[in-house]
């Protein structure tokens, strides 16, 4: 957003082929870095029954490809065709992202009743579900067809990972807008369309990833270690920065009080924030954020919270320091892949394994808790499952995210062994694998997620959520532990607000 409003980025509507009931196509156009992009989206006529947030469907209610210039007419018409068949479709390097989304129907046709009956959507409705529509998935980096992510890497503005999916999300909830007024007959309010962002449905399918991409997950987590070390190592805050903190700590505690949901675990955790935060914001008075390293101060004494609450400041913290950790953003890709170290002689190999995996190893695997799940991949939609290993028999296609498993297996056969690794692995081959994570993490201490994937404890919500918080995902509204639907963009300034980059963290209905 902010990189947006520096450019001052103007979106475009050139076009708008929608029929009374919505159903057609649109393109918005912008120049954004030196280049120009369009976001082409299909709105289809989709039966009830079809509607589904889960993988296996074949239809949606609208259909969205972020492209590489502006279209002309035939690519227009391509992509018409094309794009509401997701992954049956067929798709060019000129297109960047692919996406789908659903109408949260109940909130959809209460905005449409309302514009048409010229009043504005009852804002507790609005503040309860927080968007029109919801995607089920933004595709980038060369799925099915689409550019590669080394086609636009060296872009200004989307350089950093994932910076292409979210400006589509953003385009999209702006055209989720457009369409519901269109279909209403009215305008909706500008503080009904800042608190309408995008939904987003998100299952096992992300719990791999940061498994599968342990040396990004370290870039992510490195750059918030070095954020949080920048702003703790404040000496003294100025009286704007101090009012820009209580004005924050004020909002959060709006926002908490907005945000409900109907899982008993997750809504027991926001009650115990919502008290917490209250006791926190006791604490801010004017002579501690006057001290010497406030912030350093406050992350200190944060460790009496919950570990929720811990991570709410954190993040309060960070939100007024723009200035000096934006930067960090472009540290968040990676250039390297881990690598074998064949070199590495067995003794240094047992020290590392017994100074950073002392949890893995002190895992019984052997019992039926500690070994109870096991994922695999679905072989109808390839998309990554999660069974019972002792109630079904497809343990055989297991797919290898047992790492703390698989690290004890390795720490077990190169007890007594000597010499370099590469002659441990002449005989035990199976452990390359494993002895690579070990070396890697000596380098990247943050690129391991220190639980058993496998226990019958593992709840991949937890891993869903991680990745989802470095996305900006709030309201988080878990409905098991294996699938969460999200709000991103919520707040964000409209395609005609882009003074207001800098503040929409946590946003709220003004009072």
């Amino acid at each position: 957003m902010r990189a947006l409003a520096a450019d001052k980025v103007q979106v475009k509507r050139p076009v708008w082929q929608m029929n009374a009931q919505g159903f057609g196509h649109a393109v918005y156009s912008l120049r954004f870095g030196g280049h120009d992009y369009a976001l082409v989206a299909v709105s289809n006529d989709l039966p009830p029954e079809m509607r589904t947030d889960r993988v296996i469907a074949t239809a949606w209610d609208t259909a969205f490809v972020l492209y590489d210039g502006i279209p002309d007419a035939d690519e227009i018409a391509r992509i018409i065709a094309t794009a509401p068949l997701q992954e049956g479709g067929r798709f060019t390097h000129k297109d960047l992202i692919l996406s789908r989304a659903n109408k949260s129907v109940r909130l959809f046709d209460h905005v449409v009743a309302a514009l048409r009956d010229e009043r504005q959507p009852d804002p507790a409705l609005v503040r309860e579900t927080g968007y029109l529509m919801r995607t089920t998935a933004v595709y980038g980096n060369g799925k099915f067809g689409i550019a590669d992510r080394g086609h636009i890497i060296d872009r200004p503005g989307l350089d950093g990972p994932f910076m292409a999916e979210m400006l589509t999300v953003w385009l999209i909830r702006g055209f989720t807008h457009d369409l519901v007024e269109h279909i209403g007959g009215g305008q909706l309010a500008r503080e009904a369309k800042r608190n309408l962002g995008i939904g987003n449905s998100t299952g096992l399918g992300m719990a791999p990833f940061l498994v599968n991409h342990p040396l990004l997950l370290d870039a992510w987590m490195q750059v918030r270690e070095t954020a949080l070390a920048r702003v703790r190592a404040i000496r003294q805050l100025s009286p704007e920065q101090m009012s820009r903190i209580y004005a924050l700590v004020t909002r959060a505690a709006q926002h908490l009080a907005e945000w409900n949901v109907a899982d008993p675990v997750a809504m027991e955790r926001i009650m115990v924030m919502r008290q917490e935060w209250l006791a926190f914001a006791n604490t801010l008075t004017p002579e501690a954020l006057s001290a010497s390293r406030p912030i350093d101060a406050i992350i200190r004494d944060s460790v009496r919270w919950s570990v929720d609450t811990q991570e709410l400041i954190i993040a309060l913290m960070l939100e007024p320091f723009g200035v000096l950790i934006d930067e960090l953003a472009h540290c968040m890709a990676t250039p390297f892949v881990p690598q074998l170290k064949p070199d590495m002689d067995c003794e240094t190999l047992r020290a590392l394994i017994s100074r950073d995996w002392d949890w893995a190893c002190a895992i019984d695997y052997g019992q039926p808790d500690a070994c109870a799940q096991f994922w695999y991949v679905s072989e109808e939609k390839l998309e990554p499952r999660l069974g019972s290993r002792h109630a079904k028999s497809g343990a055989v296609v297991e797919t290898p995210l047992d790492i703390g498993r698989q690290v004890d297996a390795l720490a077990r056969d190169l007890a007594d062994a000597e010499g370099p690794i590469a002659q441990f692995l002449v005989t035990h081959p199976e452990h390359r694998a494993a002895t690579r994570r070990v070396q890697m993490l000596d380098q990247h201490p943050y690129a391991e997620i220190r639980d058993n994937l496998i226990g019958a404890g593992c709840l991949p919500i937890d891993l869903l959520r991680c990745k989802l918080a470095f996305f900006g995902a709030s309201k988080f509204d878990p409905k098991s532990d294996r699938w969460t639907r999200i709000t991103l963009a919520q707040g964000a300034p409209l395609f005609n607000e882009p003074d207001l980059a800098d503040d929409w963290w946590l946003p709220v209905f003004e009072k």
